[in-house]
């Protein structure tokens, strides 16, 4: 076997695709994944298996889609391919965000260092939590921000008010730091580090604020027709998010367009910090050795709508949430400088970690490769569709189930028990506004998608069906039927 690579996985949450420059975002600051971008293999079209953190998370570290995995939202789950690496003599490490519940189970890893959701107010206490109360503070969150007169316009952006160090993000980043120089060397090596940010709150360090406060960055512009022609689900979870602080984010009917700009300044502020903490861990892995023979990859488990589509956070299927960056980094293995725009599932790399760790991969598995992009195969082709899955959580009140298949040219949004749903014609609607679902002259291209759905769910259930479930699946009875038989007769939109 060829010597296994040390294999860095670095992870966001809830970070968007239009967030690193030498993607073609100028508006960023972003030096150090820029020059992974450079030097590295950069996949433009890949899509998360759901709309939230935890169910992608599943899919990314089980290789599955959620209606296999049983994960449709933030709820338990623990099951990864880390035991895999280290049943093939990897050395496993998570310093930061893995989102696993409970939140200190092994999940595979020899060591963790967990910290969890920036909000997240409880019985639980991470490494973060500790640090903070060590300095005799208490952790920013909603409770100590409702006490602020202007909390309800703020839309979760927030000035860090403790020492810089204490930050989520440079709390994760330097922790990692100080494992990689303090540890010994190992290897090979798999090393996870999950930065918490820029999940909400937004809560950048000033210094990083001020200059997208300075300059031109795009700001949404909802018109009421785009809102209008929205399905009730998507209608219902925005006056759920106007009525709850999920996140210490509260979300107005109508957010002005200065309250939106400083929103973004405060989110891209905190890309920023990450970028130069990710700097920091890639200096002190290369001055330890590690980068002599590895692979690292740089991706986020969802995007944040920030106002677009008028919605708040995540849980939609718009590609400002489903869509998001991922890089691989391995010079020497990898032609640097190659960008890919064929579509791709986040979880398909998985396939290649494993297979270049010689590991097994965990039954069953619905990942595919993406080694032969990888290696500049002109004839290697991606997916033909991507799919992605949403229930529970603050999607709740709206639906039971949105179920998303996305072509190059084409996305349909399929809601479980609603007369409408969703579906764009991406080659003259890119940004998704035009909502054509109840478009009679766009009823076989429905019905099309419907059936593509329908195949994809029948099929995966076919090929998974003798495969080991990490927990019941609440949702399979009712809504995975639903889906279907909406599909096969083509009911409830069109023929009204």
């Amino acid at each position: 076997m060829a010597k296994q690579p040390n294999i860095i996985l670095i992870e966001t949450d809830q970070q968007r695709y239009d967030t690193i420059a030498a993607l073609g975002f100028s508006y960023m600051d972003t030096p150090n994944l820029d020059r992974l971008v450079r030097e590295g293999v950069a996949f433009t079209n890949a899509f998360v298996a759901s709309a939230s953190c935890v169910p992608t998370r599943a899919s990314l570290y089980q290789g599955v889609y959620a209606h296999t995995s049983g994960i449709y939202s933030n709820s338990a789950w623990h099951r990864t391919w880390v035991g895999n690496l280290a049943d093939v003599g990897y050395y496993c490490v998570n310093v930061g965000k893995m989102h696993t519940s409970p939140p200190e189970t092994p999940a595979g890893f020899h060591e963790r260092y967990v910290v969890e959701n920036k909000d997240k107010q409880g019985y639980y206490f991470d490494r973060w939590d500790m640090a903070i109360r060590a300095r005799g503070h208490e952790k920013p969150g909603r409770r100590i921000y409702r006490r602020l007169p202007d909390y309800r316009d703020r839309l979760g952006a927030f000035e860090w008010s403790l020492d810089d160090d204490l930050h989520s993000d440079f709390f994760v980043g330097d922790l990692a730091t100080w494992w990689i120089e303090s540890h010994p060397r190992v290897e090979p090596l798999f090393l996870e580090i999950g930065f918490p940010g820029p999940h909400p709150p937004y809560d950048p360090i000033e210094r990083y604020t001020k200059p997208y406060l300075e300059r031109d960055i795009p700001v949404p512009h909802p018109t009421p027709e785009e809102l209008e022609g929205q399905p009730a689900a998507l209608k219902g979870m925005r006056d759920h998010n106007v009525l709850v602080d999920h996140d210490s984010v509260c979300w107005p009917e109508e957010p002005s367009q200065e309250e939106l700009r400083r929103l973004r300044a405060y989110y891209l502020a905190n890309v920023t910090m990450i970028d130069e903490k990710i700097g920091q861990v890639l200096q002190a892995l290369e001055d330890k050795g590690y980068l002599e023979d590895a692979v690292v990859v740089f991706t986020s488990d969802h995007g944040d709508c920030l106002g677009d589509h008028g919605e708040s956070q995540k849980w939609s299927m718009y590609d400002i949430v489903t869509r998001v960056p991922l890089i691989v980094w391995a010079p020497g293995r990898y032609a640097g400088g190659q960008t890919h725009d064929a579509l791709v599932q986040q979880m398909d790399i998985a396939t290649v970690l494993l297979d270049l760790a010689g590991a097994e991969r965990l039954d069953p598995w619905e990942a595919i490769s993406l080694q032969p992009m990888l290696e500049g195969d002109p004839d290697a082709q991606g997916r033909e569709y991507v799919f992605a899955e949403e229930s529970g959580d603050e999607f709740r009140p709206a639906a039971d189930l949105a179920t998303m298949v996305r072509s190059k040219d084409w996305k349909l949004v399929h809601y479980v028990g609603q007369s409408d749903g969703e579906l764009y014609d991406l080659r003259a609607d890119p940004e998704e506004i035009r909502n054509l679902w109840a478009d009679p002259d766009y009823a076989d291209q429905r019905q099309h998608m419907l059936d593509v759905l329908r195949e994809w769910l029948i099929e995966s259930n076919l090929r998974t069906a003798r495969g080991p479930k990490q927990r019941p699946n609440p949702l399979a009875g009712h809504s995975q039927r639903m889906v279907m038989e909406n599909a096969v007769a083509g009911k409830k939109a069109g023929e009204k």
